[in-house]
Order: C-alpha cells, then structure tokens, then sequence
C-alpha cells in the first residue's frame, strides 16, 4: 500500500472511531445502544471500511461502495454504515494532489450508470430502516441514469444525496470550517464532535428523522438542537436533547447527521483543516473492555 493510501485509511478510520466514539445526543456510542447496533458494531465496521474505502482510487466508486456493504454485513448483520460508506467512497477517490474543494466535481461527473447499478445492490444488501415506498421501488429496479443523477433525484429528500447533487456542500462548505473553528476553541475532540453535530443538525434537518417521523419532527430537532447551542447550561440541554431523540424506541435518531459528520471529519483531517489526533487521544475516551475491537492505525506523519 502506497503512503498516500496508508494516510487515507488512517484518515478514515478515524473519522468513523470520533463519530461513534463521541457520545452524541442521540446517537449510538459506548454508553448507548439501539435495539439492533451497538458501539463494537461500529467499531468492527470501520475496520472493514477503511482499507477498501483507501484504495477507492482508481477503482471505480460504486465497486467499491459494494465491496464495503457486501464486506460489512459479513460481520455486522444490521445496517452501521451505508450512509457513511456512500459519502466517504467518492470523498476517498479525489486524486491526493488536489483538495476535496477543487477535486470533487470531477469525481462526481464521471460516476456512471453502472455505479449507479453497484450502489443500488449495495442499498438492497444494507437494506436501511427509514426507506419510502417511493425509495424502495427505486432501488428494486435498474438505474437508467448515472449515479450523481439518481443522486439528484433525491437530493431535496436526503442529505447524502444531497451532497452528491451539490458538490458536498454541506461537507467542505460547513463542517469542516466549524470543525477549524471548534477545534481552535476547545482542546476536547469529543466536545467538538458533539457541537458539529449540533450545528449540523440546526442548520440542515436530519433526513432520516423526517423519513421515519416526517418533517414535522425533523424540524422540531433542528429547533431543540440550536436552543442547546445557546443555553446557558450546555451540560443539561445535550442531557434533555439526548432523552427526547430517544423517545419511542429511537425513532429520532439522527443518523444522516451522524454520516454528515463523519464526511466533515475526513474531510478537516485529509485537507488540514484540523491536526489529525493520535489514536491514542482518542482510546481515552474508550471503556477497555472495547479495546478489542479496535485497530491498531499508524500515526499521521
């Protein structure tokens, strides 16, 4: 594996292990768990996704979104990272001389009907909770347009594809900024994961919750989420945020957020926005009876 490669599965690797280790509102992490996905689930996950996901290049991005659900669901049986998988595959194909800002366009515009047809398998193997009957039907059938097109399709309706329609704006134009800005402020990774999330939330409605719960809920989540950024006791608002995302058998999880940040992350870290941390900084905030399922990454040089 060539160094820049070893750099990008690094890069990835920790993006995924700062997302889920953060202990976010409402989100899986290791002191919480939802019925079907627990912390080692996406521990074990990022461990399969990374080195697949480094060699992106230039293998074709719906190949290798497929190789990495089809690898996945061999050790995690529910689904712990289609939507991730599905920002971070083109994200990793930016050839490594040019910035993901001035690099993505191009990847974006030769992604082709047959990746199309690979990340359609890819969606029926994962089969993620949340879908429409109007997403399923799309799925069941062959795509007759490229794979940023079906993308577009349902960009006014999911922030992933969203980000495939609008040149990852979400990712370059909001989350790795706030992530320079929150990482100058705060020598705390988590507190900044944390607060990304919050930003993210307020400013972009999470897709998955309006899927399962409708608009409505998605909207209210956004609201919940800036009154935390401003109140006066930060500590209690995440504490009540955290308890209402969690009502009704975590109907409000906010998943797409979750998969936003994990863009933002690899993104600040592969384009300097912020240093990338020693895993080591990070197993701190990791209960030891997870270590196991960790992987042992090298240091970014």
């Amino acid at each position: 594996m060539s160094q820049n490669n070893q750099q990008l599965e690094n890069w990835i690797y920790l993006a995924c292990l700062m997302e889920a280790t953060a202990r976010k509102p409402g989100n899986v992490h290791p002191e919480a768990s939802f019925h079907d996905l627990t912390y080692p689930d996406f521990l074990k996950s990022a461990k399969v996704i990374a080195p697949l996901l480094a060699n992106t290049y230039p293998r074709t991005v719906g190949s290798v979104i497929r190789e990495s659900i089809s690898e996945t669901q061999k050790v995690i049986p529910s689904n712990s990272n289609l939507g991730m998988v599905l920002l971070l595959a083109p994200l990793a194909a930016v050839p490594f001389e040019n910035s993901i800002a001035a690099g993505i366009h191009s990847v974006l515009q030769q992604l082709t009907v047959q990746d199309a047809r690979e990340v359609y398998e890819a969606i029926r193997i994962a089969n993620p909770g949340g879908l429409g009957q109007t997403e399923s039907e799309d799925v069941s059938v062959e795509p007759v347009g490229t794979l940023r097109e079906v993308m577009c399709l349902a960009a006014d309706r999911d922030s992933v594809a969203s980000e495939y329609a609008n040149n990852f704006r979400i990712g370059v134009g909001t989350a790795a900024p706030v992530l320079k800005e929150l990482w100058s402020q705060s020598a705390d990774w988590e507190e900044a994961v944390i607060r990304l999330q919050l930003r993210l939330m307020s400013d972009f409605p999470d897709t998955l919750i309006a899927r399962k719960c409708g608009f409505e809920a998605a909207q209210q989540s956004a609201e919940h989420a800036q009154a935390v950024l401003k109140a006066d006791d930060f500590t209690t608002g995440l504490t009540n945020f955290d308890a209402w995302l969690r009502q009704n058998g975590n109907q409000r999880n906010p998943g797409t957020t979750a998969d936003l940040i994990v863009a933002g992350l690899f993104i600040a870290m592969r384009d300097g926005f912020i240093p990338t941390p020693d895993l080591s900084t990070i197993r701190k905030q990791i209960p030891q009876k997870f270590e196991h399922d960790l992987r042992t990454v090298p240091s970014h040089e």
